[in-house]
């Protein structure tokens, strides 16, 4: 008999998933059929700060504490109960960037999210040191390119994590990390810990630079799915809920990365599996059934929060530019008097699309709000152009914008597909652009020519991911994989749409492509001339295609 949702919630049988995604904090509540139950959210937006992508921890909390009073009000409202205590609690987040404390427990510097691109000189560094791609956005770039600058805190560096290991210690009291989003602080060896190898050259390196430390020492314990992380602290349970209604003693999970709740949410976490991630940034993920025969910068090596090796595409830019757009159409609506609410525009919009030309017509469009690593781009300038000849319509010129929001991936997944030989029988995609129905996934197909599924398995995103890695910590069997519980407990009566590619547009995106990198001076111009203002700002639209965004 199915226990009903009140029950659930009054009895504990419940895990509480919380994400920092890039524009929204987001709560989801899930009961023992993993259903969603309730959910609370937070918009937030990260401000360019000294040419720094950052967030206060100001911000991080009354985010969080806004979030979960929304989960309880709309637990209240859909269950008629109060939310006093959860059986189960994890945390995820965006992964890599750069948070380092002092042994008081004081931030040294201002938070550096994965979006900055300053650590140009440390990530060549390392990754020909360490014979492996170390990008510009993982936590140990950042730390060696502080190293590299001689900035005066380095010195004094007692904790280095992430934003999900530094909620979770906040939380716990525990230092201690997911595998996943270890993966993206700093390369995982054999053992499944942090490559031994690797640390010590490091600490030569940064000696080498003046600055005597031990990184072993500096980062947090690393954890695998299922495993026990810490319980909820009274101090961590009034963070969270300054009411005092949430008690503590709630058991959490491995705090974890955005990359890894993804592949959870969309069950990729089985080798020839992978899934697209459209928000901000848009990035793949694919499992691997062996390692790769070169080092290739286009390519990150993760893991998935079991620890099996993941090759991941990530891409700075993704949707943002897109959903500027649509807001600008939907702006210019409401000048006409058409009210039209934002489901409505991206549905229009998208719906045109398909109607395109299906090379684009010649039109081109870069939508590098920030630095691209893939096409070696330290900032970014938002770009549209077209040839004279080419015709100025609604159909074309949204399908280009979609192509570029892929154009990125592309290139890393020509790298992995073409250089590397690897197969994938599938690829997942969740977020909003996907939410449009058989447009932005009939693209996504063409762009990687490979079928690409869709379905409501990933609905609440990475929120529902790690309420997910929460419930398997606390209630799975023993010797039960991730595999294994993601396929019979969680997604076996799931319903999938999948879009094959379409040899017309394989075609058609096969020629933007040619004509998009052979503009790329163009948009290296850009960066060149045209000048963005120190003042403080934040060139990301609000809205996070990776969880709500209605298109």
């Amino acid at each position: 008999m199915t226990m009903d949702g009140g029950t659930a919630i009054t009895s504990g049988r419940t895990a509480l998933g919380i994400e920092f995604g890039s524009t929204r904090i987001k709560a989801v509540l899930i009961g023992p059929d993993h259903a969603p139950l309730a959910v609370g959210s937070h918009d937030w937006e990260n401000q360019l700060v000294d040419r720094l992508w950052t967030y206060s921890l100001e911000d991080v909390w009354s985010g969080v504490q806004e979030s979960v009073a929304a989960l309880t009000e709309d637990v209240r409202r859909r269950h008629g109960v109060e939310l006093a205590g959860v059986g189960a609690l994890g945390v995820s987040a965006m992964m890599h960037g750069y948070l380092a404390f002092d042994a008081d427990g004081e931030l040294l510097a201002p938070f550096r999210t994965w979006r900055n691109t300053n650590t140009g000189r440390a990530a060549e560094r390392l990754s020909a040191e360490f014979g492996c791609n170390i990008p510009h956005r993982w936590s140990v770039a950042h730390l060696y390119q502080a190293v590299l600058d001689r900035e005066e805190h380095v010195g004094r560096v007692d904790h280095l994590t992430t934003l999900a290991g530094y909620v979770h210690w906040q939380l716990t009291g525990e230092k201690v990390l997911g595998v996943g989003d270890a993966s993206g602080i700093f390369p995982i060896g054999a053992d499944g810990g942090y490559d031994a190898t690797m640390l010590a050259r490091f600490d030569q390196l940064a000696a080498e630079a003046g600055v005597e430390l031990t990184l072993a020492e500096l980062l947090p314990t690393i954890a695998v799915a299922g495993q026990p992380a810490g319980t909820l602290t009274e101090a961590g349970a009034r963070l969270l809920d300054p009411t005092g209604a949430l008690r503590p003693g709630v058991p959490l999970c491995p705090p974890e990365g955005d990359a890894g709740t993804g592949m959870v949410a969309t069950n990729s976490v089985a080798p020839r599996t992978g899934n697209v991630s459209a928000g901000t940034s848009v990035f793949a993920m694919v499992v691997l059934e062996r390692e790769l025969a070169e080092v290739h910068r286009e390519l990150d090596l993760v893991t998935t929060p079991a620890g099996d090796p993941v090759a991941m595409v990530h891409c700075n830019n993704g949707a943002s530019e897109l959903n500027a757009w649509a807001g600008l159409f939907a702006e210019f609506a409401r000048a006409l008097g058409a009210e039209a609410d934002a489901a409505q525009v991206f549905e229009t919009l998208f719906a045109a699309a398909l109607s395109g030309a299906s090379d684009c017509g010649g039109m081109l469009a870069y939508n590098y709000l920030s630095g691209e690593p893939i096409t070696e781009f330290e900032e970014g300038r938002p770009l549209f152009l077209r040839s004279p000849d080419s015709p100025l319509d609604l159909g074309t010129f949204m399908r280009t914008h979609l192509f570029s929001s892929l154009a990125t991936l592309r290139i890393g997944m020509d790298v992995l597909q073409k250089s590397e030989g690897v197969r994938l029988d599938r690829m997942f995609a969740h977020g909003g652009m996907f939410k449009t129905e058989g447009v932005a996934q009939r693209f996504l197909a063409a762009a990687i020519d490979t079928p690409v599924a869709v379905g409501d398995v990933a609905a609440e995103g990475g929120a529902w991911g790690i309420a997910v890695l929460a419930a398997f910590a606390a209630g799975r069997a023993p010797e039960q994989s991730l595999p294994e519980y993601l396929d019979t407990e969680v997604f076996a009566g799931a319903s999938l749409t999948t879009a094959e590619p379409d040899p017309a547009d394989v075609a058609g995106f096969d020629a933007f492509m040619v004509r998009y990198v052979a503009a790329l001076p163009v948009e290296r111009a850009a960066v060149d001339h045209v000048a963005v203002g120190d003042r403080q700002t934040d060139l990301t639209p609000s809205a996070d295609t990776t969880e709500e965004q209605p298109a």
